[in-house]
């Protein structure tokens, strides 16, 4: 293993920073101006939406079951078992729902597409598009920035109804709790400002997606092995920053709304 100085370090970090940004302007730039590829970014949504369901789907449910369960035991010996629904109601929306959502599909398509442009990369058909006079971050980067923030928002949403569901099931199946009260004490927990904050989260959580998995796709070098670096590299790099920017949010959202 080759060591390098602290001021190389030093520089690679602010030159990957400096990357980093560029393509996100450039990303971002490019949604208001012509060409778009409408085509690109209904596939990436049927991609990256649809193909993420099963696995929000039963992330979120599970999750509600398991909250639930660790909620009885908790509230069991304040005499406040019935107080369930909104335990789970309040994690789910605020919390467990967008991360959990955000860390599944940062799992399922960080690495996609960080793999996908990759390969494009080492294989030069990135520059046969520069080539032919199409800019790549106009047709490979934007149209999955787009589509990742516009379903990631949609799957949060679904991903706390179904992990409200599977608390329900659980009060209902298994501590003998009504569904009336469940979901009232849940429906009355829930504040303007808790909707807020977990619908806010996703659109960060999807921009950190699509941005770290085109980034360390378009800067692979080293052919396949590469390719495994850089997918491994995104995945990593994605989920860390999503529970830090997470944090930051909560931080914003309870200086704003005081909860």
């Amino acid at each position: 293993m080759s060591f390098i100085s602290p001021e190389a370090y030093a520089k690679t970090i602010v030159a990957s920073v400096q990357e980093y940004s560029l393509l996100c302007g450039r990303a971002v730039a490019n949604i208001f101006t012509r060409p778009r590829y409408t085509a690109d970014i209904f596939t990436q949504m049927d991609s990256i939406g649809v193909g993420s369901l099963p696995i929000v789907v039963l992330t979120g449910f599970f999750t509600g079951c398991v909250l639930a369960l660790q909620a009885a035991v908790s509230l069991k010996e304040f005499g406040a078992v019935n107080m369930t629904g909104e335990l789970v109601t309040l994690s789910m929306v605020k919390e467990l729902g967008p991360v959990l959502t955000g860390l599944m599909v940062s799992g399922r398509n960080a690495s996609g597409m960080a793999s996908e442009l990759g390969s494009m990369k080492v294989s030069e058909q990135i520059d046969a598009m520069r080539a032919l006079g199409t800019d790549p971050y106009r047709k490979l980067v934007t149209p999955r920035l787009v589509a990742t923030v516009f379903m990631l928002f949609f799957l949060t949403i679904i991903s706390d109804a179904c992990g409200i569901a599977g608390g329900a099931f659980v009060s209902v199946a298994l501590l003998k709790l009504k569904a009336a009260t469940f979901f009232h004490t849940g429906y009355m927990s829930l504040e303007h400002g808790d909707v807020v904050e977990g619908l806010v989260k996703p659109i960060f959580s999807g921009f950190i997606i699509a941005t770290i998995g085109c980034y360390y796709g378009l800067r692979t070098t080293g052919g396949t092995r590469g390719v495994g670096r850089s997918t491994t590299q995104a995945v990593v790099a994605s989920s860390v920053i999503i529970i830090l920017v997470d944090f930051l949010v909560t931080q914003l959202m309870i200086g704003i709304f005081g909860r």
